[in-house]
């Protein structure tokens, strides 16, 4: 397993099949997930609301993985994270999520 989430670097983790996945969300990381998904303040908005999608939530964490193993595809992401729930996955997703409102701390 890689080194656990870094909380002052703002970094969540899922464990999917055993392994451990750090999300880490640089600019360049958000960058390239609101080039896809579009404005990350609408994407806060709708996680309010109750209107994120799953593949949103998907997208943002594939962007976001520190170090993404090469074995480890967007749809093996998302496999993994169907089998954990959704219960399993919105402590990493209310953590990135804070992040992209408040900005990430020294780290």
């Amino acid at each position: 397993m890689s080194e656990p989430a870094n909380r002052l670097r703002g970094e969540a983790e899922l464990v999917i099949d055993g392994k451990r996945i750090v999300l880490r969300p640089t600019f360049a990381a958000l960058v390239a997930a609101e080039e896809e998904l579009g404005s990350l303040f609408d994407l806060v908005e709708r996680a309010a609301g109750g209107r994120l999608l799953l593949a949103e939530i998907v997208t943002l964490f594939w962007h976001v993985v520190r170090e993404r193993p090469e074995v480890l595809t967007r749809e093996a992401l998302g496999e993994g994270m169907m089998r954990l729930g959704l219960a399993g996955v919105t402590p990493a997703l209310k953590i990135l999520l804070r992040q992209i409102l408040s900005g990430v701390g020294e780290g």
